[in-house]
């Protein structure tokens, strides 16, 4: 994972130009491909974000078997930021973003999402217990607004890394949640074509995009414009 920081601040001065309808700003990082950094990014942006709250920033992990986020600031692998600490919940006393098949009504599968602050930022990570899961169950994710007006309510910020389109479609549906879309695409590498394909999904499952943030090989990014 690597440190964007220094080259997301024209996307933080459109992000933060956002004017939600109540509570806090929620953002979404979504990619067409595999390894486009688009959990770098979510990551930079959320360190930005934290650092500028009042109150706190969080990033959900939509890749709840794979907690990518946790594992990356457990490791230390996010320069300058401190490890997650004691487990939080998660669930926010609302309807779940997740259901377990066959116990959707079990409020003893209610509290698999935690949240982690991260020591020293006004920052939280969640993390997904999929270890508490019976071999062979299988989770599904749902948009739950409930639960986005409970986070907005405690946040500032909100980051949501989205997997991959070409992994899972998963991400769109969360779309409409967010104030603003942000497109992650390695440069010179993806295809335009991808790029406008990806942009046409997100706009048709209600999301916004607000920009496209473009990885390039000198380890840097840089905001390619709102269509770009």
């Amino acid at each position: 994972m690597r440190d964007l920081r220094q080259d997301l601040s024209s996307l933080w001065r459109i992000a933060a130009q956002l004017q939600p309808a109540k509570g806090g700003r929620v953002i979404l990082f979504i990619s067409a491909h595999k390894g486009e950094g688009t959990s770098s990014v979510a990551a930079s942006f959320a360190m930005i974000a934290a650092s500028r709250s009042a109150r706190t920033a969080w990033i959900v992990d939509l890749d709840i078997r794979r907690n990518y986020q946790y594992t990356s600031f457990a490791q230390g692998i996010v320069k300058d930021a401190g490890r997650p600490g004691r487990a939080l919940d998660a669930s926010l006393g609302a309807e779940q973003i997740y259901t377990v098949a066959g116990h959707e009504s079990d409020l003893s599968y209610g509290k698999l999402l935690n949240a982690h602050q991260i020591e020293g930022q006004r920052l939280l990570v969640t993390r997904f217990r999929s270890d508490r899961l019976a071999p062979g169950q299988k989770v599904q994710l749902r948009t739950a607004p409930g639960w986005w007006s409970a986070l907005r309510a405690a946040a500032d910020w909100v980051i949501i890394d989205a997997p991959c389109l070409e992994r899972t479609r998963a991400g769109l549906a969360f779309a409409g949640q967010a104030d603003g879309v942000v497109l992650v695409v390695k440069a010179d590498e993806t295809p335009a074509a991808d790029v406008a394909a990806l942009r046409q999904e997100v706009e048709a499952h209600g999301g916004t995009v607000i920009g496209v943030v473009m990885n390039r090989l000198q380890d840097d990014a840089r905001l390619a414009g709102r269509f770009g």
